[in-house]
């Protein structure tokens, strides 16, 4: 992959058929579909095959590729977590994403060990699906230089990286050129979002203070997956999909390093 390639999450259109957001995604200039594996979603672990053959088919038909399947699993967390991630795993082959985004999901620094154990044992099961595990810079591990200990011992970028979420490592006091020379190597996907400085709800990129600019600037050396994320199914006032993707398709053509 060469230069940025432009995707949307479905977690913008919660409840709304598979097919209509890859329409929209499409009408919009994106090349990918982020798709959230969730239970109350068309796309949700223990789908059946026909299931998920069906929406890859769709997916297709709209002239996208799917960039990665957002799931929920926390690789800091006790409990069933291999289960989990091997069974997102093989939806991602079934569906032919090329990643999964998991949580980190942890109480602090003496969950990394949990985390490393939990994504050694499904290692084999990343390198041979050639899947790429993602861990969002998210909750526990918000910065890119806390998700970076989760993912650098394995030494396999192609294979276990990060999801760099604009608005976290910067909440956190991270800079965007310090969350991109830390992750390295190890970026792996980039999640385009905007908020105001003192609210959590999303705002169309653009109209917050997250700094987006700063952000493009730091890419502009790097190749991947970009990627709308508008949290309505969390925040169902805020307006529709339409409405930020639109925001995000001009942040996306005015910034995207082919066309500079």
């Amino acid at each position: 992959m060469t230069g940025w390639r432009f995707a949307v999450s479905t977690l913008g259109a919660p409840g709304v058929p598979l097919r209509d957001t890859a329409r929209l995604a499409a009408d919009h200039g994106c090349h990918g579909l982020e798709i959230r594996v969730h239970p109350d979603e068309e796309v949700h672990i223990g789908m059946s095959p026909a299931q998920a053959d069906r929406c890859r088919e769709q997916v297709a038909d709209a002239g996208l590729e799917i960039a990665c399947l957002a799931g929920y699993p926390k690789v800091c967390a006790p409990g069933p977590v291999i289960p989990e991630l091997r069974a997102l795993i093989e939806l991602a082959v079934r569906l032919g994403a090329p990643a999964i985004r998991v949580f980190p999901g942890g109480q602090g620094t003496g969950d990394d060990g949990r985390a490393m154990d939990h994504i050694a044992a499904v290692l084999p099961d990343l390198r041979a699906a050639n899947i790429r595990l993602l861990v969002e810079t998210h909750d526990s591990h918000a910065t890119g230089e806390a998700a970076l200990r989760l993912v650098e011992p394995f030494h396999d970028p192609k294979h276990v990286a990060v999801l760099w979420d604009a608005v976290h490592p910067w909440r956190a006091g991270e800079p965007p050129p310090r969350t991109r020379a830390v992750l390295a190597e190890y970026l792996g996907y980039f999640q385009v979002k905007d908020v105001a400085t003192d609210n959590p709800t999303p705002l169309p990129p653009g109209s917050g203070h997250v700094p987006l600019t700063d952000c493009a600037h730091a890419l502009a050396d790097w190749s991947g997956w970009v990627s709308l994320e508008w949290e309505r199914a969390w925040y169902p006032d805020i307006a529709p999909l339409q409405t930020p993707l639109s925001a995000a398709t001009t942040w996306y053509h005015r910034w995207q390093p082919n066309h500079r």
